[in-house]
């Protein structure tokens, strides 16, 4: 018995988009599977935002072919709409209402019913932890309490595609872990997410894989892992008790760069397993003894700024 293909939740191919003369996309092709988390890196002004746009059928390519949930965006826009939930930079919530009317209200514009929106507004509220204040106004609650309502609401319709764009923004560490936590729940149940995000560490904790753009262009893609080893940097650092035993190290490690006011040697490494073991196996070898040693391998901060020349996406997302 053949086994079902699964084709891919959103497929893009020469996508392209501008502005006046602004060119903001040229030529992207994405290919992201289902059940996954998908996020895109980029400076100011790459075209994250504007392609969460066009994929969500907010605005229209210039050209291009795209596919959502398996349906042409072009011919069957209302298809893809079905399909998707979309939670953007700013709160859909309405602050003046409690919680379970903001999400009552959600299910009615999704035409549940009177039932059965009420059971879903009570299954999210539960989800997302957030009977005990279900019924009090939302403007009374913190930041990190209304960015999950935001994304209660964005699943009243139950989507199997989800847009995140900068679902964290503004909240606290605690809180951002929270939303994690509720974002990695989701896939485990098959819901497939694109996120956009200004934290480095979010897409490295969350993603799957990682599309970076830069000034409309993609230029990497791959796991977490696969770009980092796109880039160098990767060391082990030694630190001796004296310098009698930091000369020795010196002799040992070719290559290797030395700070003498710390005591330090940073040997060039990919940070495996393997590549310490050497190291220790060479200090063995010696009879040099260190005092301490630390593993340093490449991060997204890394691979961020050697691929467009910026080392971080706080500026602002576009």
């Amino acid at each position: 018995m053949t086994a079902a293909v699964r084709l891919p939740a959103i497929r893009a191919t020469g996508l392209r988009k501008a502005f006046g003369t602004t060119v903001v996309l040229d030529g992207i092709d994405l290919e992201i599977a289902e059940g996954s988390v998908f996020a895109l890196l980029g400076p100011n002004g790459a075209g994250k935002t504007t392609i969460v746009r066009i994929l969500s059928t907010l605005i229209t390519a210039d050209g291009g072919r795209i596919e959502v949930a398996g349906h042409d965006l072009a011919h069957a826009p209302d298809a893809v709409r079905a399909a998707i939930g979309v939670t953007g930079q700013f709160s859909a919530i309405d602050r003046f209402l409690t919680g379970e009317e903001n999400l009552r209200l959600m299910a009615d514009l999704r035409h549940l019913g009177r039932e059965a929106g009420r059971r879903r507004a009570a299954e999210l509220l539960e989800q997302f932890d957030l009977v005990e204040s279900a019924r009090t106004v939302v403007s009374t609650w913190s930041g990190g309490m209304q960015r999950r309502l935001d994304l209660a609401m964005t699943l009243v319709g139950d989507p199997r595609i989800i847009f995140l764009d900068e679902p964290t923004a503004g909240l606290d560490p605690r809180s951002r872990r929270t939303m994690w936590r509720v974002i990695r729940d989701l896939v485990d149940g098959g819901v497939t997410v694109l996120l956009t995000t200004q934290y480095l560490e979010e897409a490295d904790r969350l993603a799957d894989r990682i599309a970076v753009l830069d000034r409309g262009r993609l230029v990497a893609e791959g796991t977490p892992a696969e770009l980092k080893r796109l880039v160098s940097g990767g060391h082990v650092r030694l630190e001796f008790a004296g310098a009698d035993e930091l000369e020795k190290a010196v002799r040992v490690f070719a290559g290797a760069s030395r700070d003498d006011e710390s005591l330090a040697l940073r040997v060039p490494s990919d940070g495996g397993v393997r590549s310490v073991r050497a190291v220790l196996d060479a200090l063995d070898g010696a009879s040099i003894e260190a005092d301490a040693l630390s593993v340093r391998t490449p991060d997204l901060d890394d691979v961020f700024l050697a691929l467009t020349g910026r080392p971080d996406t706080r500026q602002g997302a576009a």
